[in-house]
């Protein structure tokens, strides 16, 4: 079979099946979400295999993911996270903090893991899917009540930290004496990537919008924006 021919016929596979999940879900009062899931799981590798382009089909959903977490911005107000900060950030923290120093422990009390493995399962266990609950919140119409502020603020500091996470924890593998010079490099790096987004989102991002708008021309507008949003993710 043509590759793609193959390619759309896998697409088509994967939007009637997450279809199919969805209307069941709902039928049995249950997120849609829930039945994309398991259609997801059903129709892949681990399950019946149907997908064989797996790298584009992967390529394509990851597009998804974006234009998702883009409407987290549009949804989300800096004002609002300000009534929240102290949940948010001192909850966030302390969360992703107690789940990598509980797993870390246990890693290395039972024998399973080394410290280091440790500390990464740990890291990788605190974080949630910033997407699954922006998607949970907006389909039960709960964006705007305080707790889903409040959970939005923790995963947005969720979010953050799986930059320094990236940047730190490739650095406990340095030998212990280049230890100390390896966290400081990798903290200055993200540090230098977060000047730059919070620099960008200030006094670029908004004036190109402004330029965009200025055109009149709702096309675009569109192809500005999914450029952007597309080339942030890329970046």
């Amino acid at each position: 079979m043509q590759e793609d021919f193959r390619l759309i016929l896998d697409i088509v596979t994967v939007l009637a099946a997450a279809a199919a999940g969805g209307f069941l879900a709902s039928l049995l009062r249950q997120p849609v979400l829930l039945g994309y899931l398991l259609a997801g799981i059903l129709v892949g590798p681990t399950g019946l295999g149907w997908i064989k382009e797996l790298v584009q089909v992967e390529t394509l959903a990851q597009f998804g993911v974006t234009f998702l977490l883009f409407t987290l911005g549009v949804e989300f107000s800096l004002k609002e996270l300000r009534k929240v900060r102290g949940i948010a950030v001192g909850g966030g923290i302390l969360q992703i903090g107690l789940t990598i120093l509980i797993t870390a422990v246990l890693a290395v009390v039972s024998g399973w893991l080394t410290p280091v493995q440790g500390i990464f399962l740990g890291a990788v266990l605190s974080l949630s899917s910033t997407a699954v609950v922006l998607k949970s919140l907006t389909e039960t119409n709960q964006m705007g009540t305080p707790q889903a502020q409040a959970m939005l603020g923790i995963l947005i500091v969720q979010d953050l930290a799986v930059g320094l996470m990236l940047a730190v924890l490739p650095a406990l593998d340095s030998p212990l004496p280049e230890l100390a010079g390896s966290l400081v490099k990798s903290v200055a790096e993200i540090g230098l990537v977060g000047l730059g987004a919070v620099v960008s989102g200030i006094w670029l991002v908004p004036a190109f919008l402004r330029l965009l708008a200025q055109q009149e021309s709702k096309e675009v507008f569109l192809l500005g924006v999914i450029s952007l949003c597309v080339g942030i993710a890329l970046l």
